[in-house]
């Protein structure tokens, strides 16, 4: 009787567990796209742009309808002013570069040692031609042009052996001296404007504008920090090919990093041909 028992149970123990298989083999398995962490497109350093104006901040596996990608435009406000000023001056500007190559190699690793966009180069580029001697009206000097006053702040010494000539140093303060108007502003645009008129003028044309987009604030700038400006942007059109976040406003930045995530976010929706649903049984 005892055997009996014992055989029943173990029968039902098997049919369990051959019912529970078959259940499990005939459960659908369900593959989907992994999707794409969009939280490091608020960072400043992921975004660059190629010829096409193509942003490196859109990975490879998002990138699957390359007619709706988000590309970056120049801005209404400059885009006329660059493709002339480029037509007019790209020999002047390949020559220009071609003398200064050494210079701009230096200037490029010591802002990157410093960490702020290498293409801030092309400021000292429009300040003097990456040239050492020239010396404004101000007073100021070297290939940043930089004034006593702030020369001195950031660490330079003055005078008969002055570090403003000196490359590598007088770009380390420009570089400090920079990386505290963006603390500021945070707004490259505005950091070039600044640079040109000084954070005083600065202020007061944002305090008329009622804003801090530079699109509405240089109204109220002088002509030569306007031009000065848009020089700068047109430089680096021409050297680069394109732009970068050192040629955007922090609105444009905003409205680039939007888009990107809806682009992305619409990749990562399920399709058709997203999900493969895969059955044990056959």
């Amino acid at each position: 009787m005892l055997n009996r028992k014992f055989y029943i149970a173990g029968f039902i123990i098997v049919c369990v567990a051959l019912v529970a298989a078959a259940s499990e083999k005939l459960q659908p398995v369900i593959i989907q796209k992994t999707l794409i962490d969009t939280t490091a497109l608020h960072k400043e350093a992921v975004h660059h742009f190629d010829s096409n104006g193509v942003c490196t901040c859109i990975p490879a596996s998002a990138a699957d309808d390359i007619d709706d990608i988000p590309r970056l435009s120049l801005n209404k406000n400059v885009a006329e002013f660059v493709k002339k000023y480029n037509a007019k001056n790209g020999l002047y500007l390949d020559k220009a570069k071609a003398k200064t190559e050494k210079y701009f190699q230096i200037v490029d690793s010591v802002l990157r040692l410093n960490e702020v966009p290498a293409e801030l180069k092309y400021l000292a580029f429009i300040e003097s031609g990456m040239q050492k001697n020239p010396v404004t009206h101000t007073g100021a000097i070297g290939p940043w042009a930089l004034m006593p006053k702030a020369a001195q702040q950031y660490g330079l010494k003055i005078g008969r052996n002055d570090e403003r000539l000196n490359y590598a140093k007088s770009t380390a303060a420009a570089a400090a001296l920079m990386k505290d108007m963006y603390a500021d502003y945070q707004d490259w645009i505005m950091v070039i404007a600044a640079y040109n008129c000084g954070p005083g003028t600065m202020e007061r044309a944002i305090r008329k504008a009622g804003t801090t987009d530079y699109w509405s604030v240089q109204k109220y700038l002088p002509e030569e920090t306007r031009r000065h400006t848009q020089k700068f942007i047109a430089v680096h059109y021409h050297f680069e090919g394109n732009g970068s976040a050192v040629t955007m406003t922090k609105a444009d930045m905003e409205n680039h990093i939007k888009a990107v995530a809806a682009y992305v976010a619409g990749q990562q929706a399920p399709h058709n041909d997203d999900t493969l649903v895969v059955s044990a049984k056959k």
